[in-house]
């Protein structure tokens, strides 16, 4: 398992090991330059959490993400995942990490 200090240094290191797409949320999906993937196209392989030294805002999640067609990327979110905009089921496969 690999250890960042800062969001940048995770994200840095990620896509040095391969994981080069950026991944944005959609409502039931994430969605990158290469296409859309659904909720169950992809897994989670790795996730790591920062939180903010005084203001909970800066609080983020980084998510190594990999799609069972073999992309490979990174989900840079807000800690605070909310169903606000995106579908229950990308709530929880989002928030299954962080247990």
């Amino acid at each position: 398992m690999y250890s960042y200090d800062t969001l940048s240094e995770a994200v840095n290191g990620l896509k040095k090991r391969g994981f080069e797409l950026d991944f944005n949320l959609q409502e039931n999906c994430l969605v990158c330059h290469s296409g859309k993937l659904d909720v169950n196209d992809f897994e989670i392989v790795e996730f790591h959490r920062f939180e903010g030294n005084t203001d909970p805002a800066d609080e983020a999640a980084v998510y190594a993400i990999e799609s069972s067609s073999g992309l490979k990327g990174v989900l840079v979110s807000g800690y605070g995942i909310s169903a606000e905009g995106i579908s229950a089921e990308m709530v929880k496969k989002l928030s299954m990490q962080r247990n």
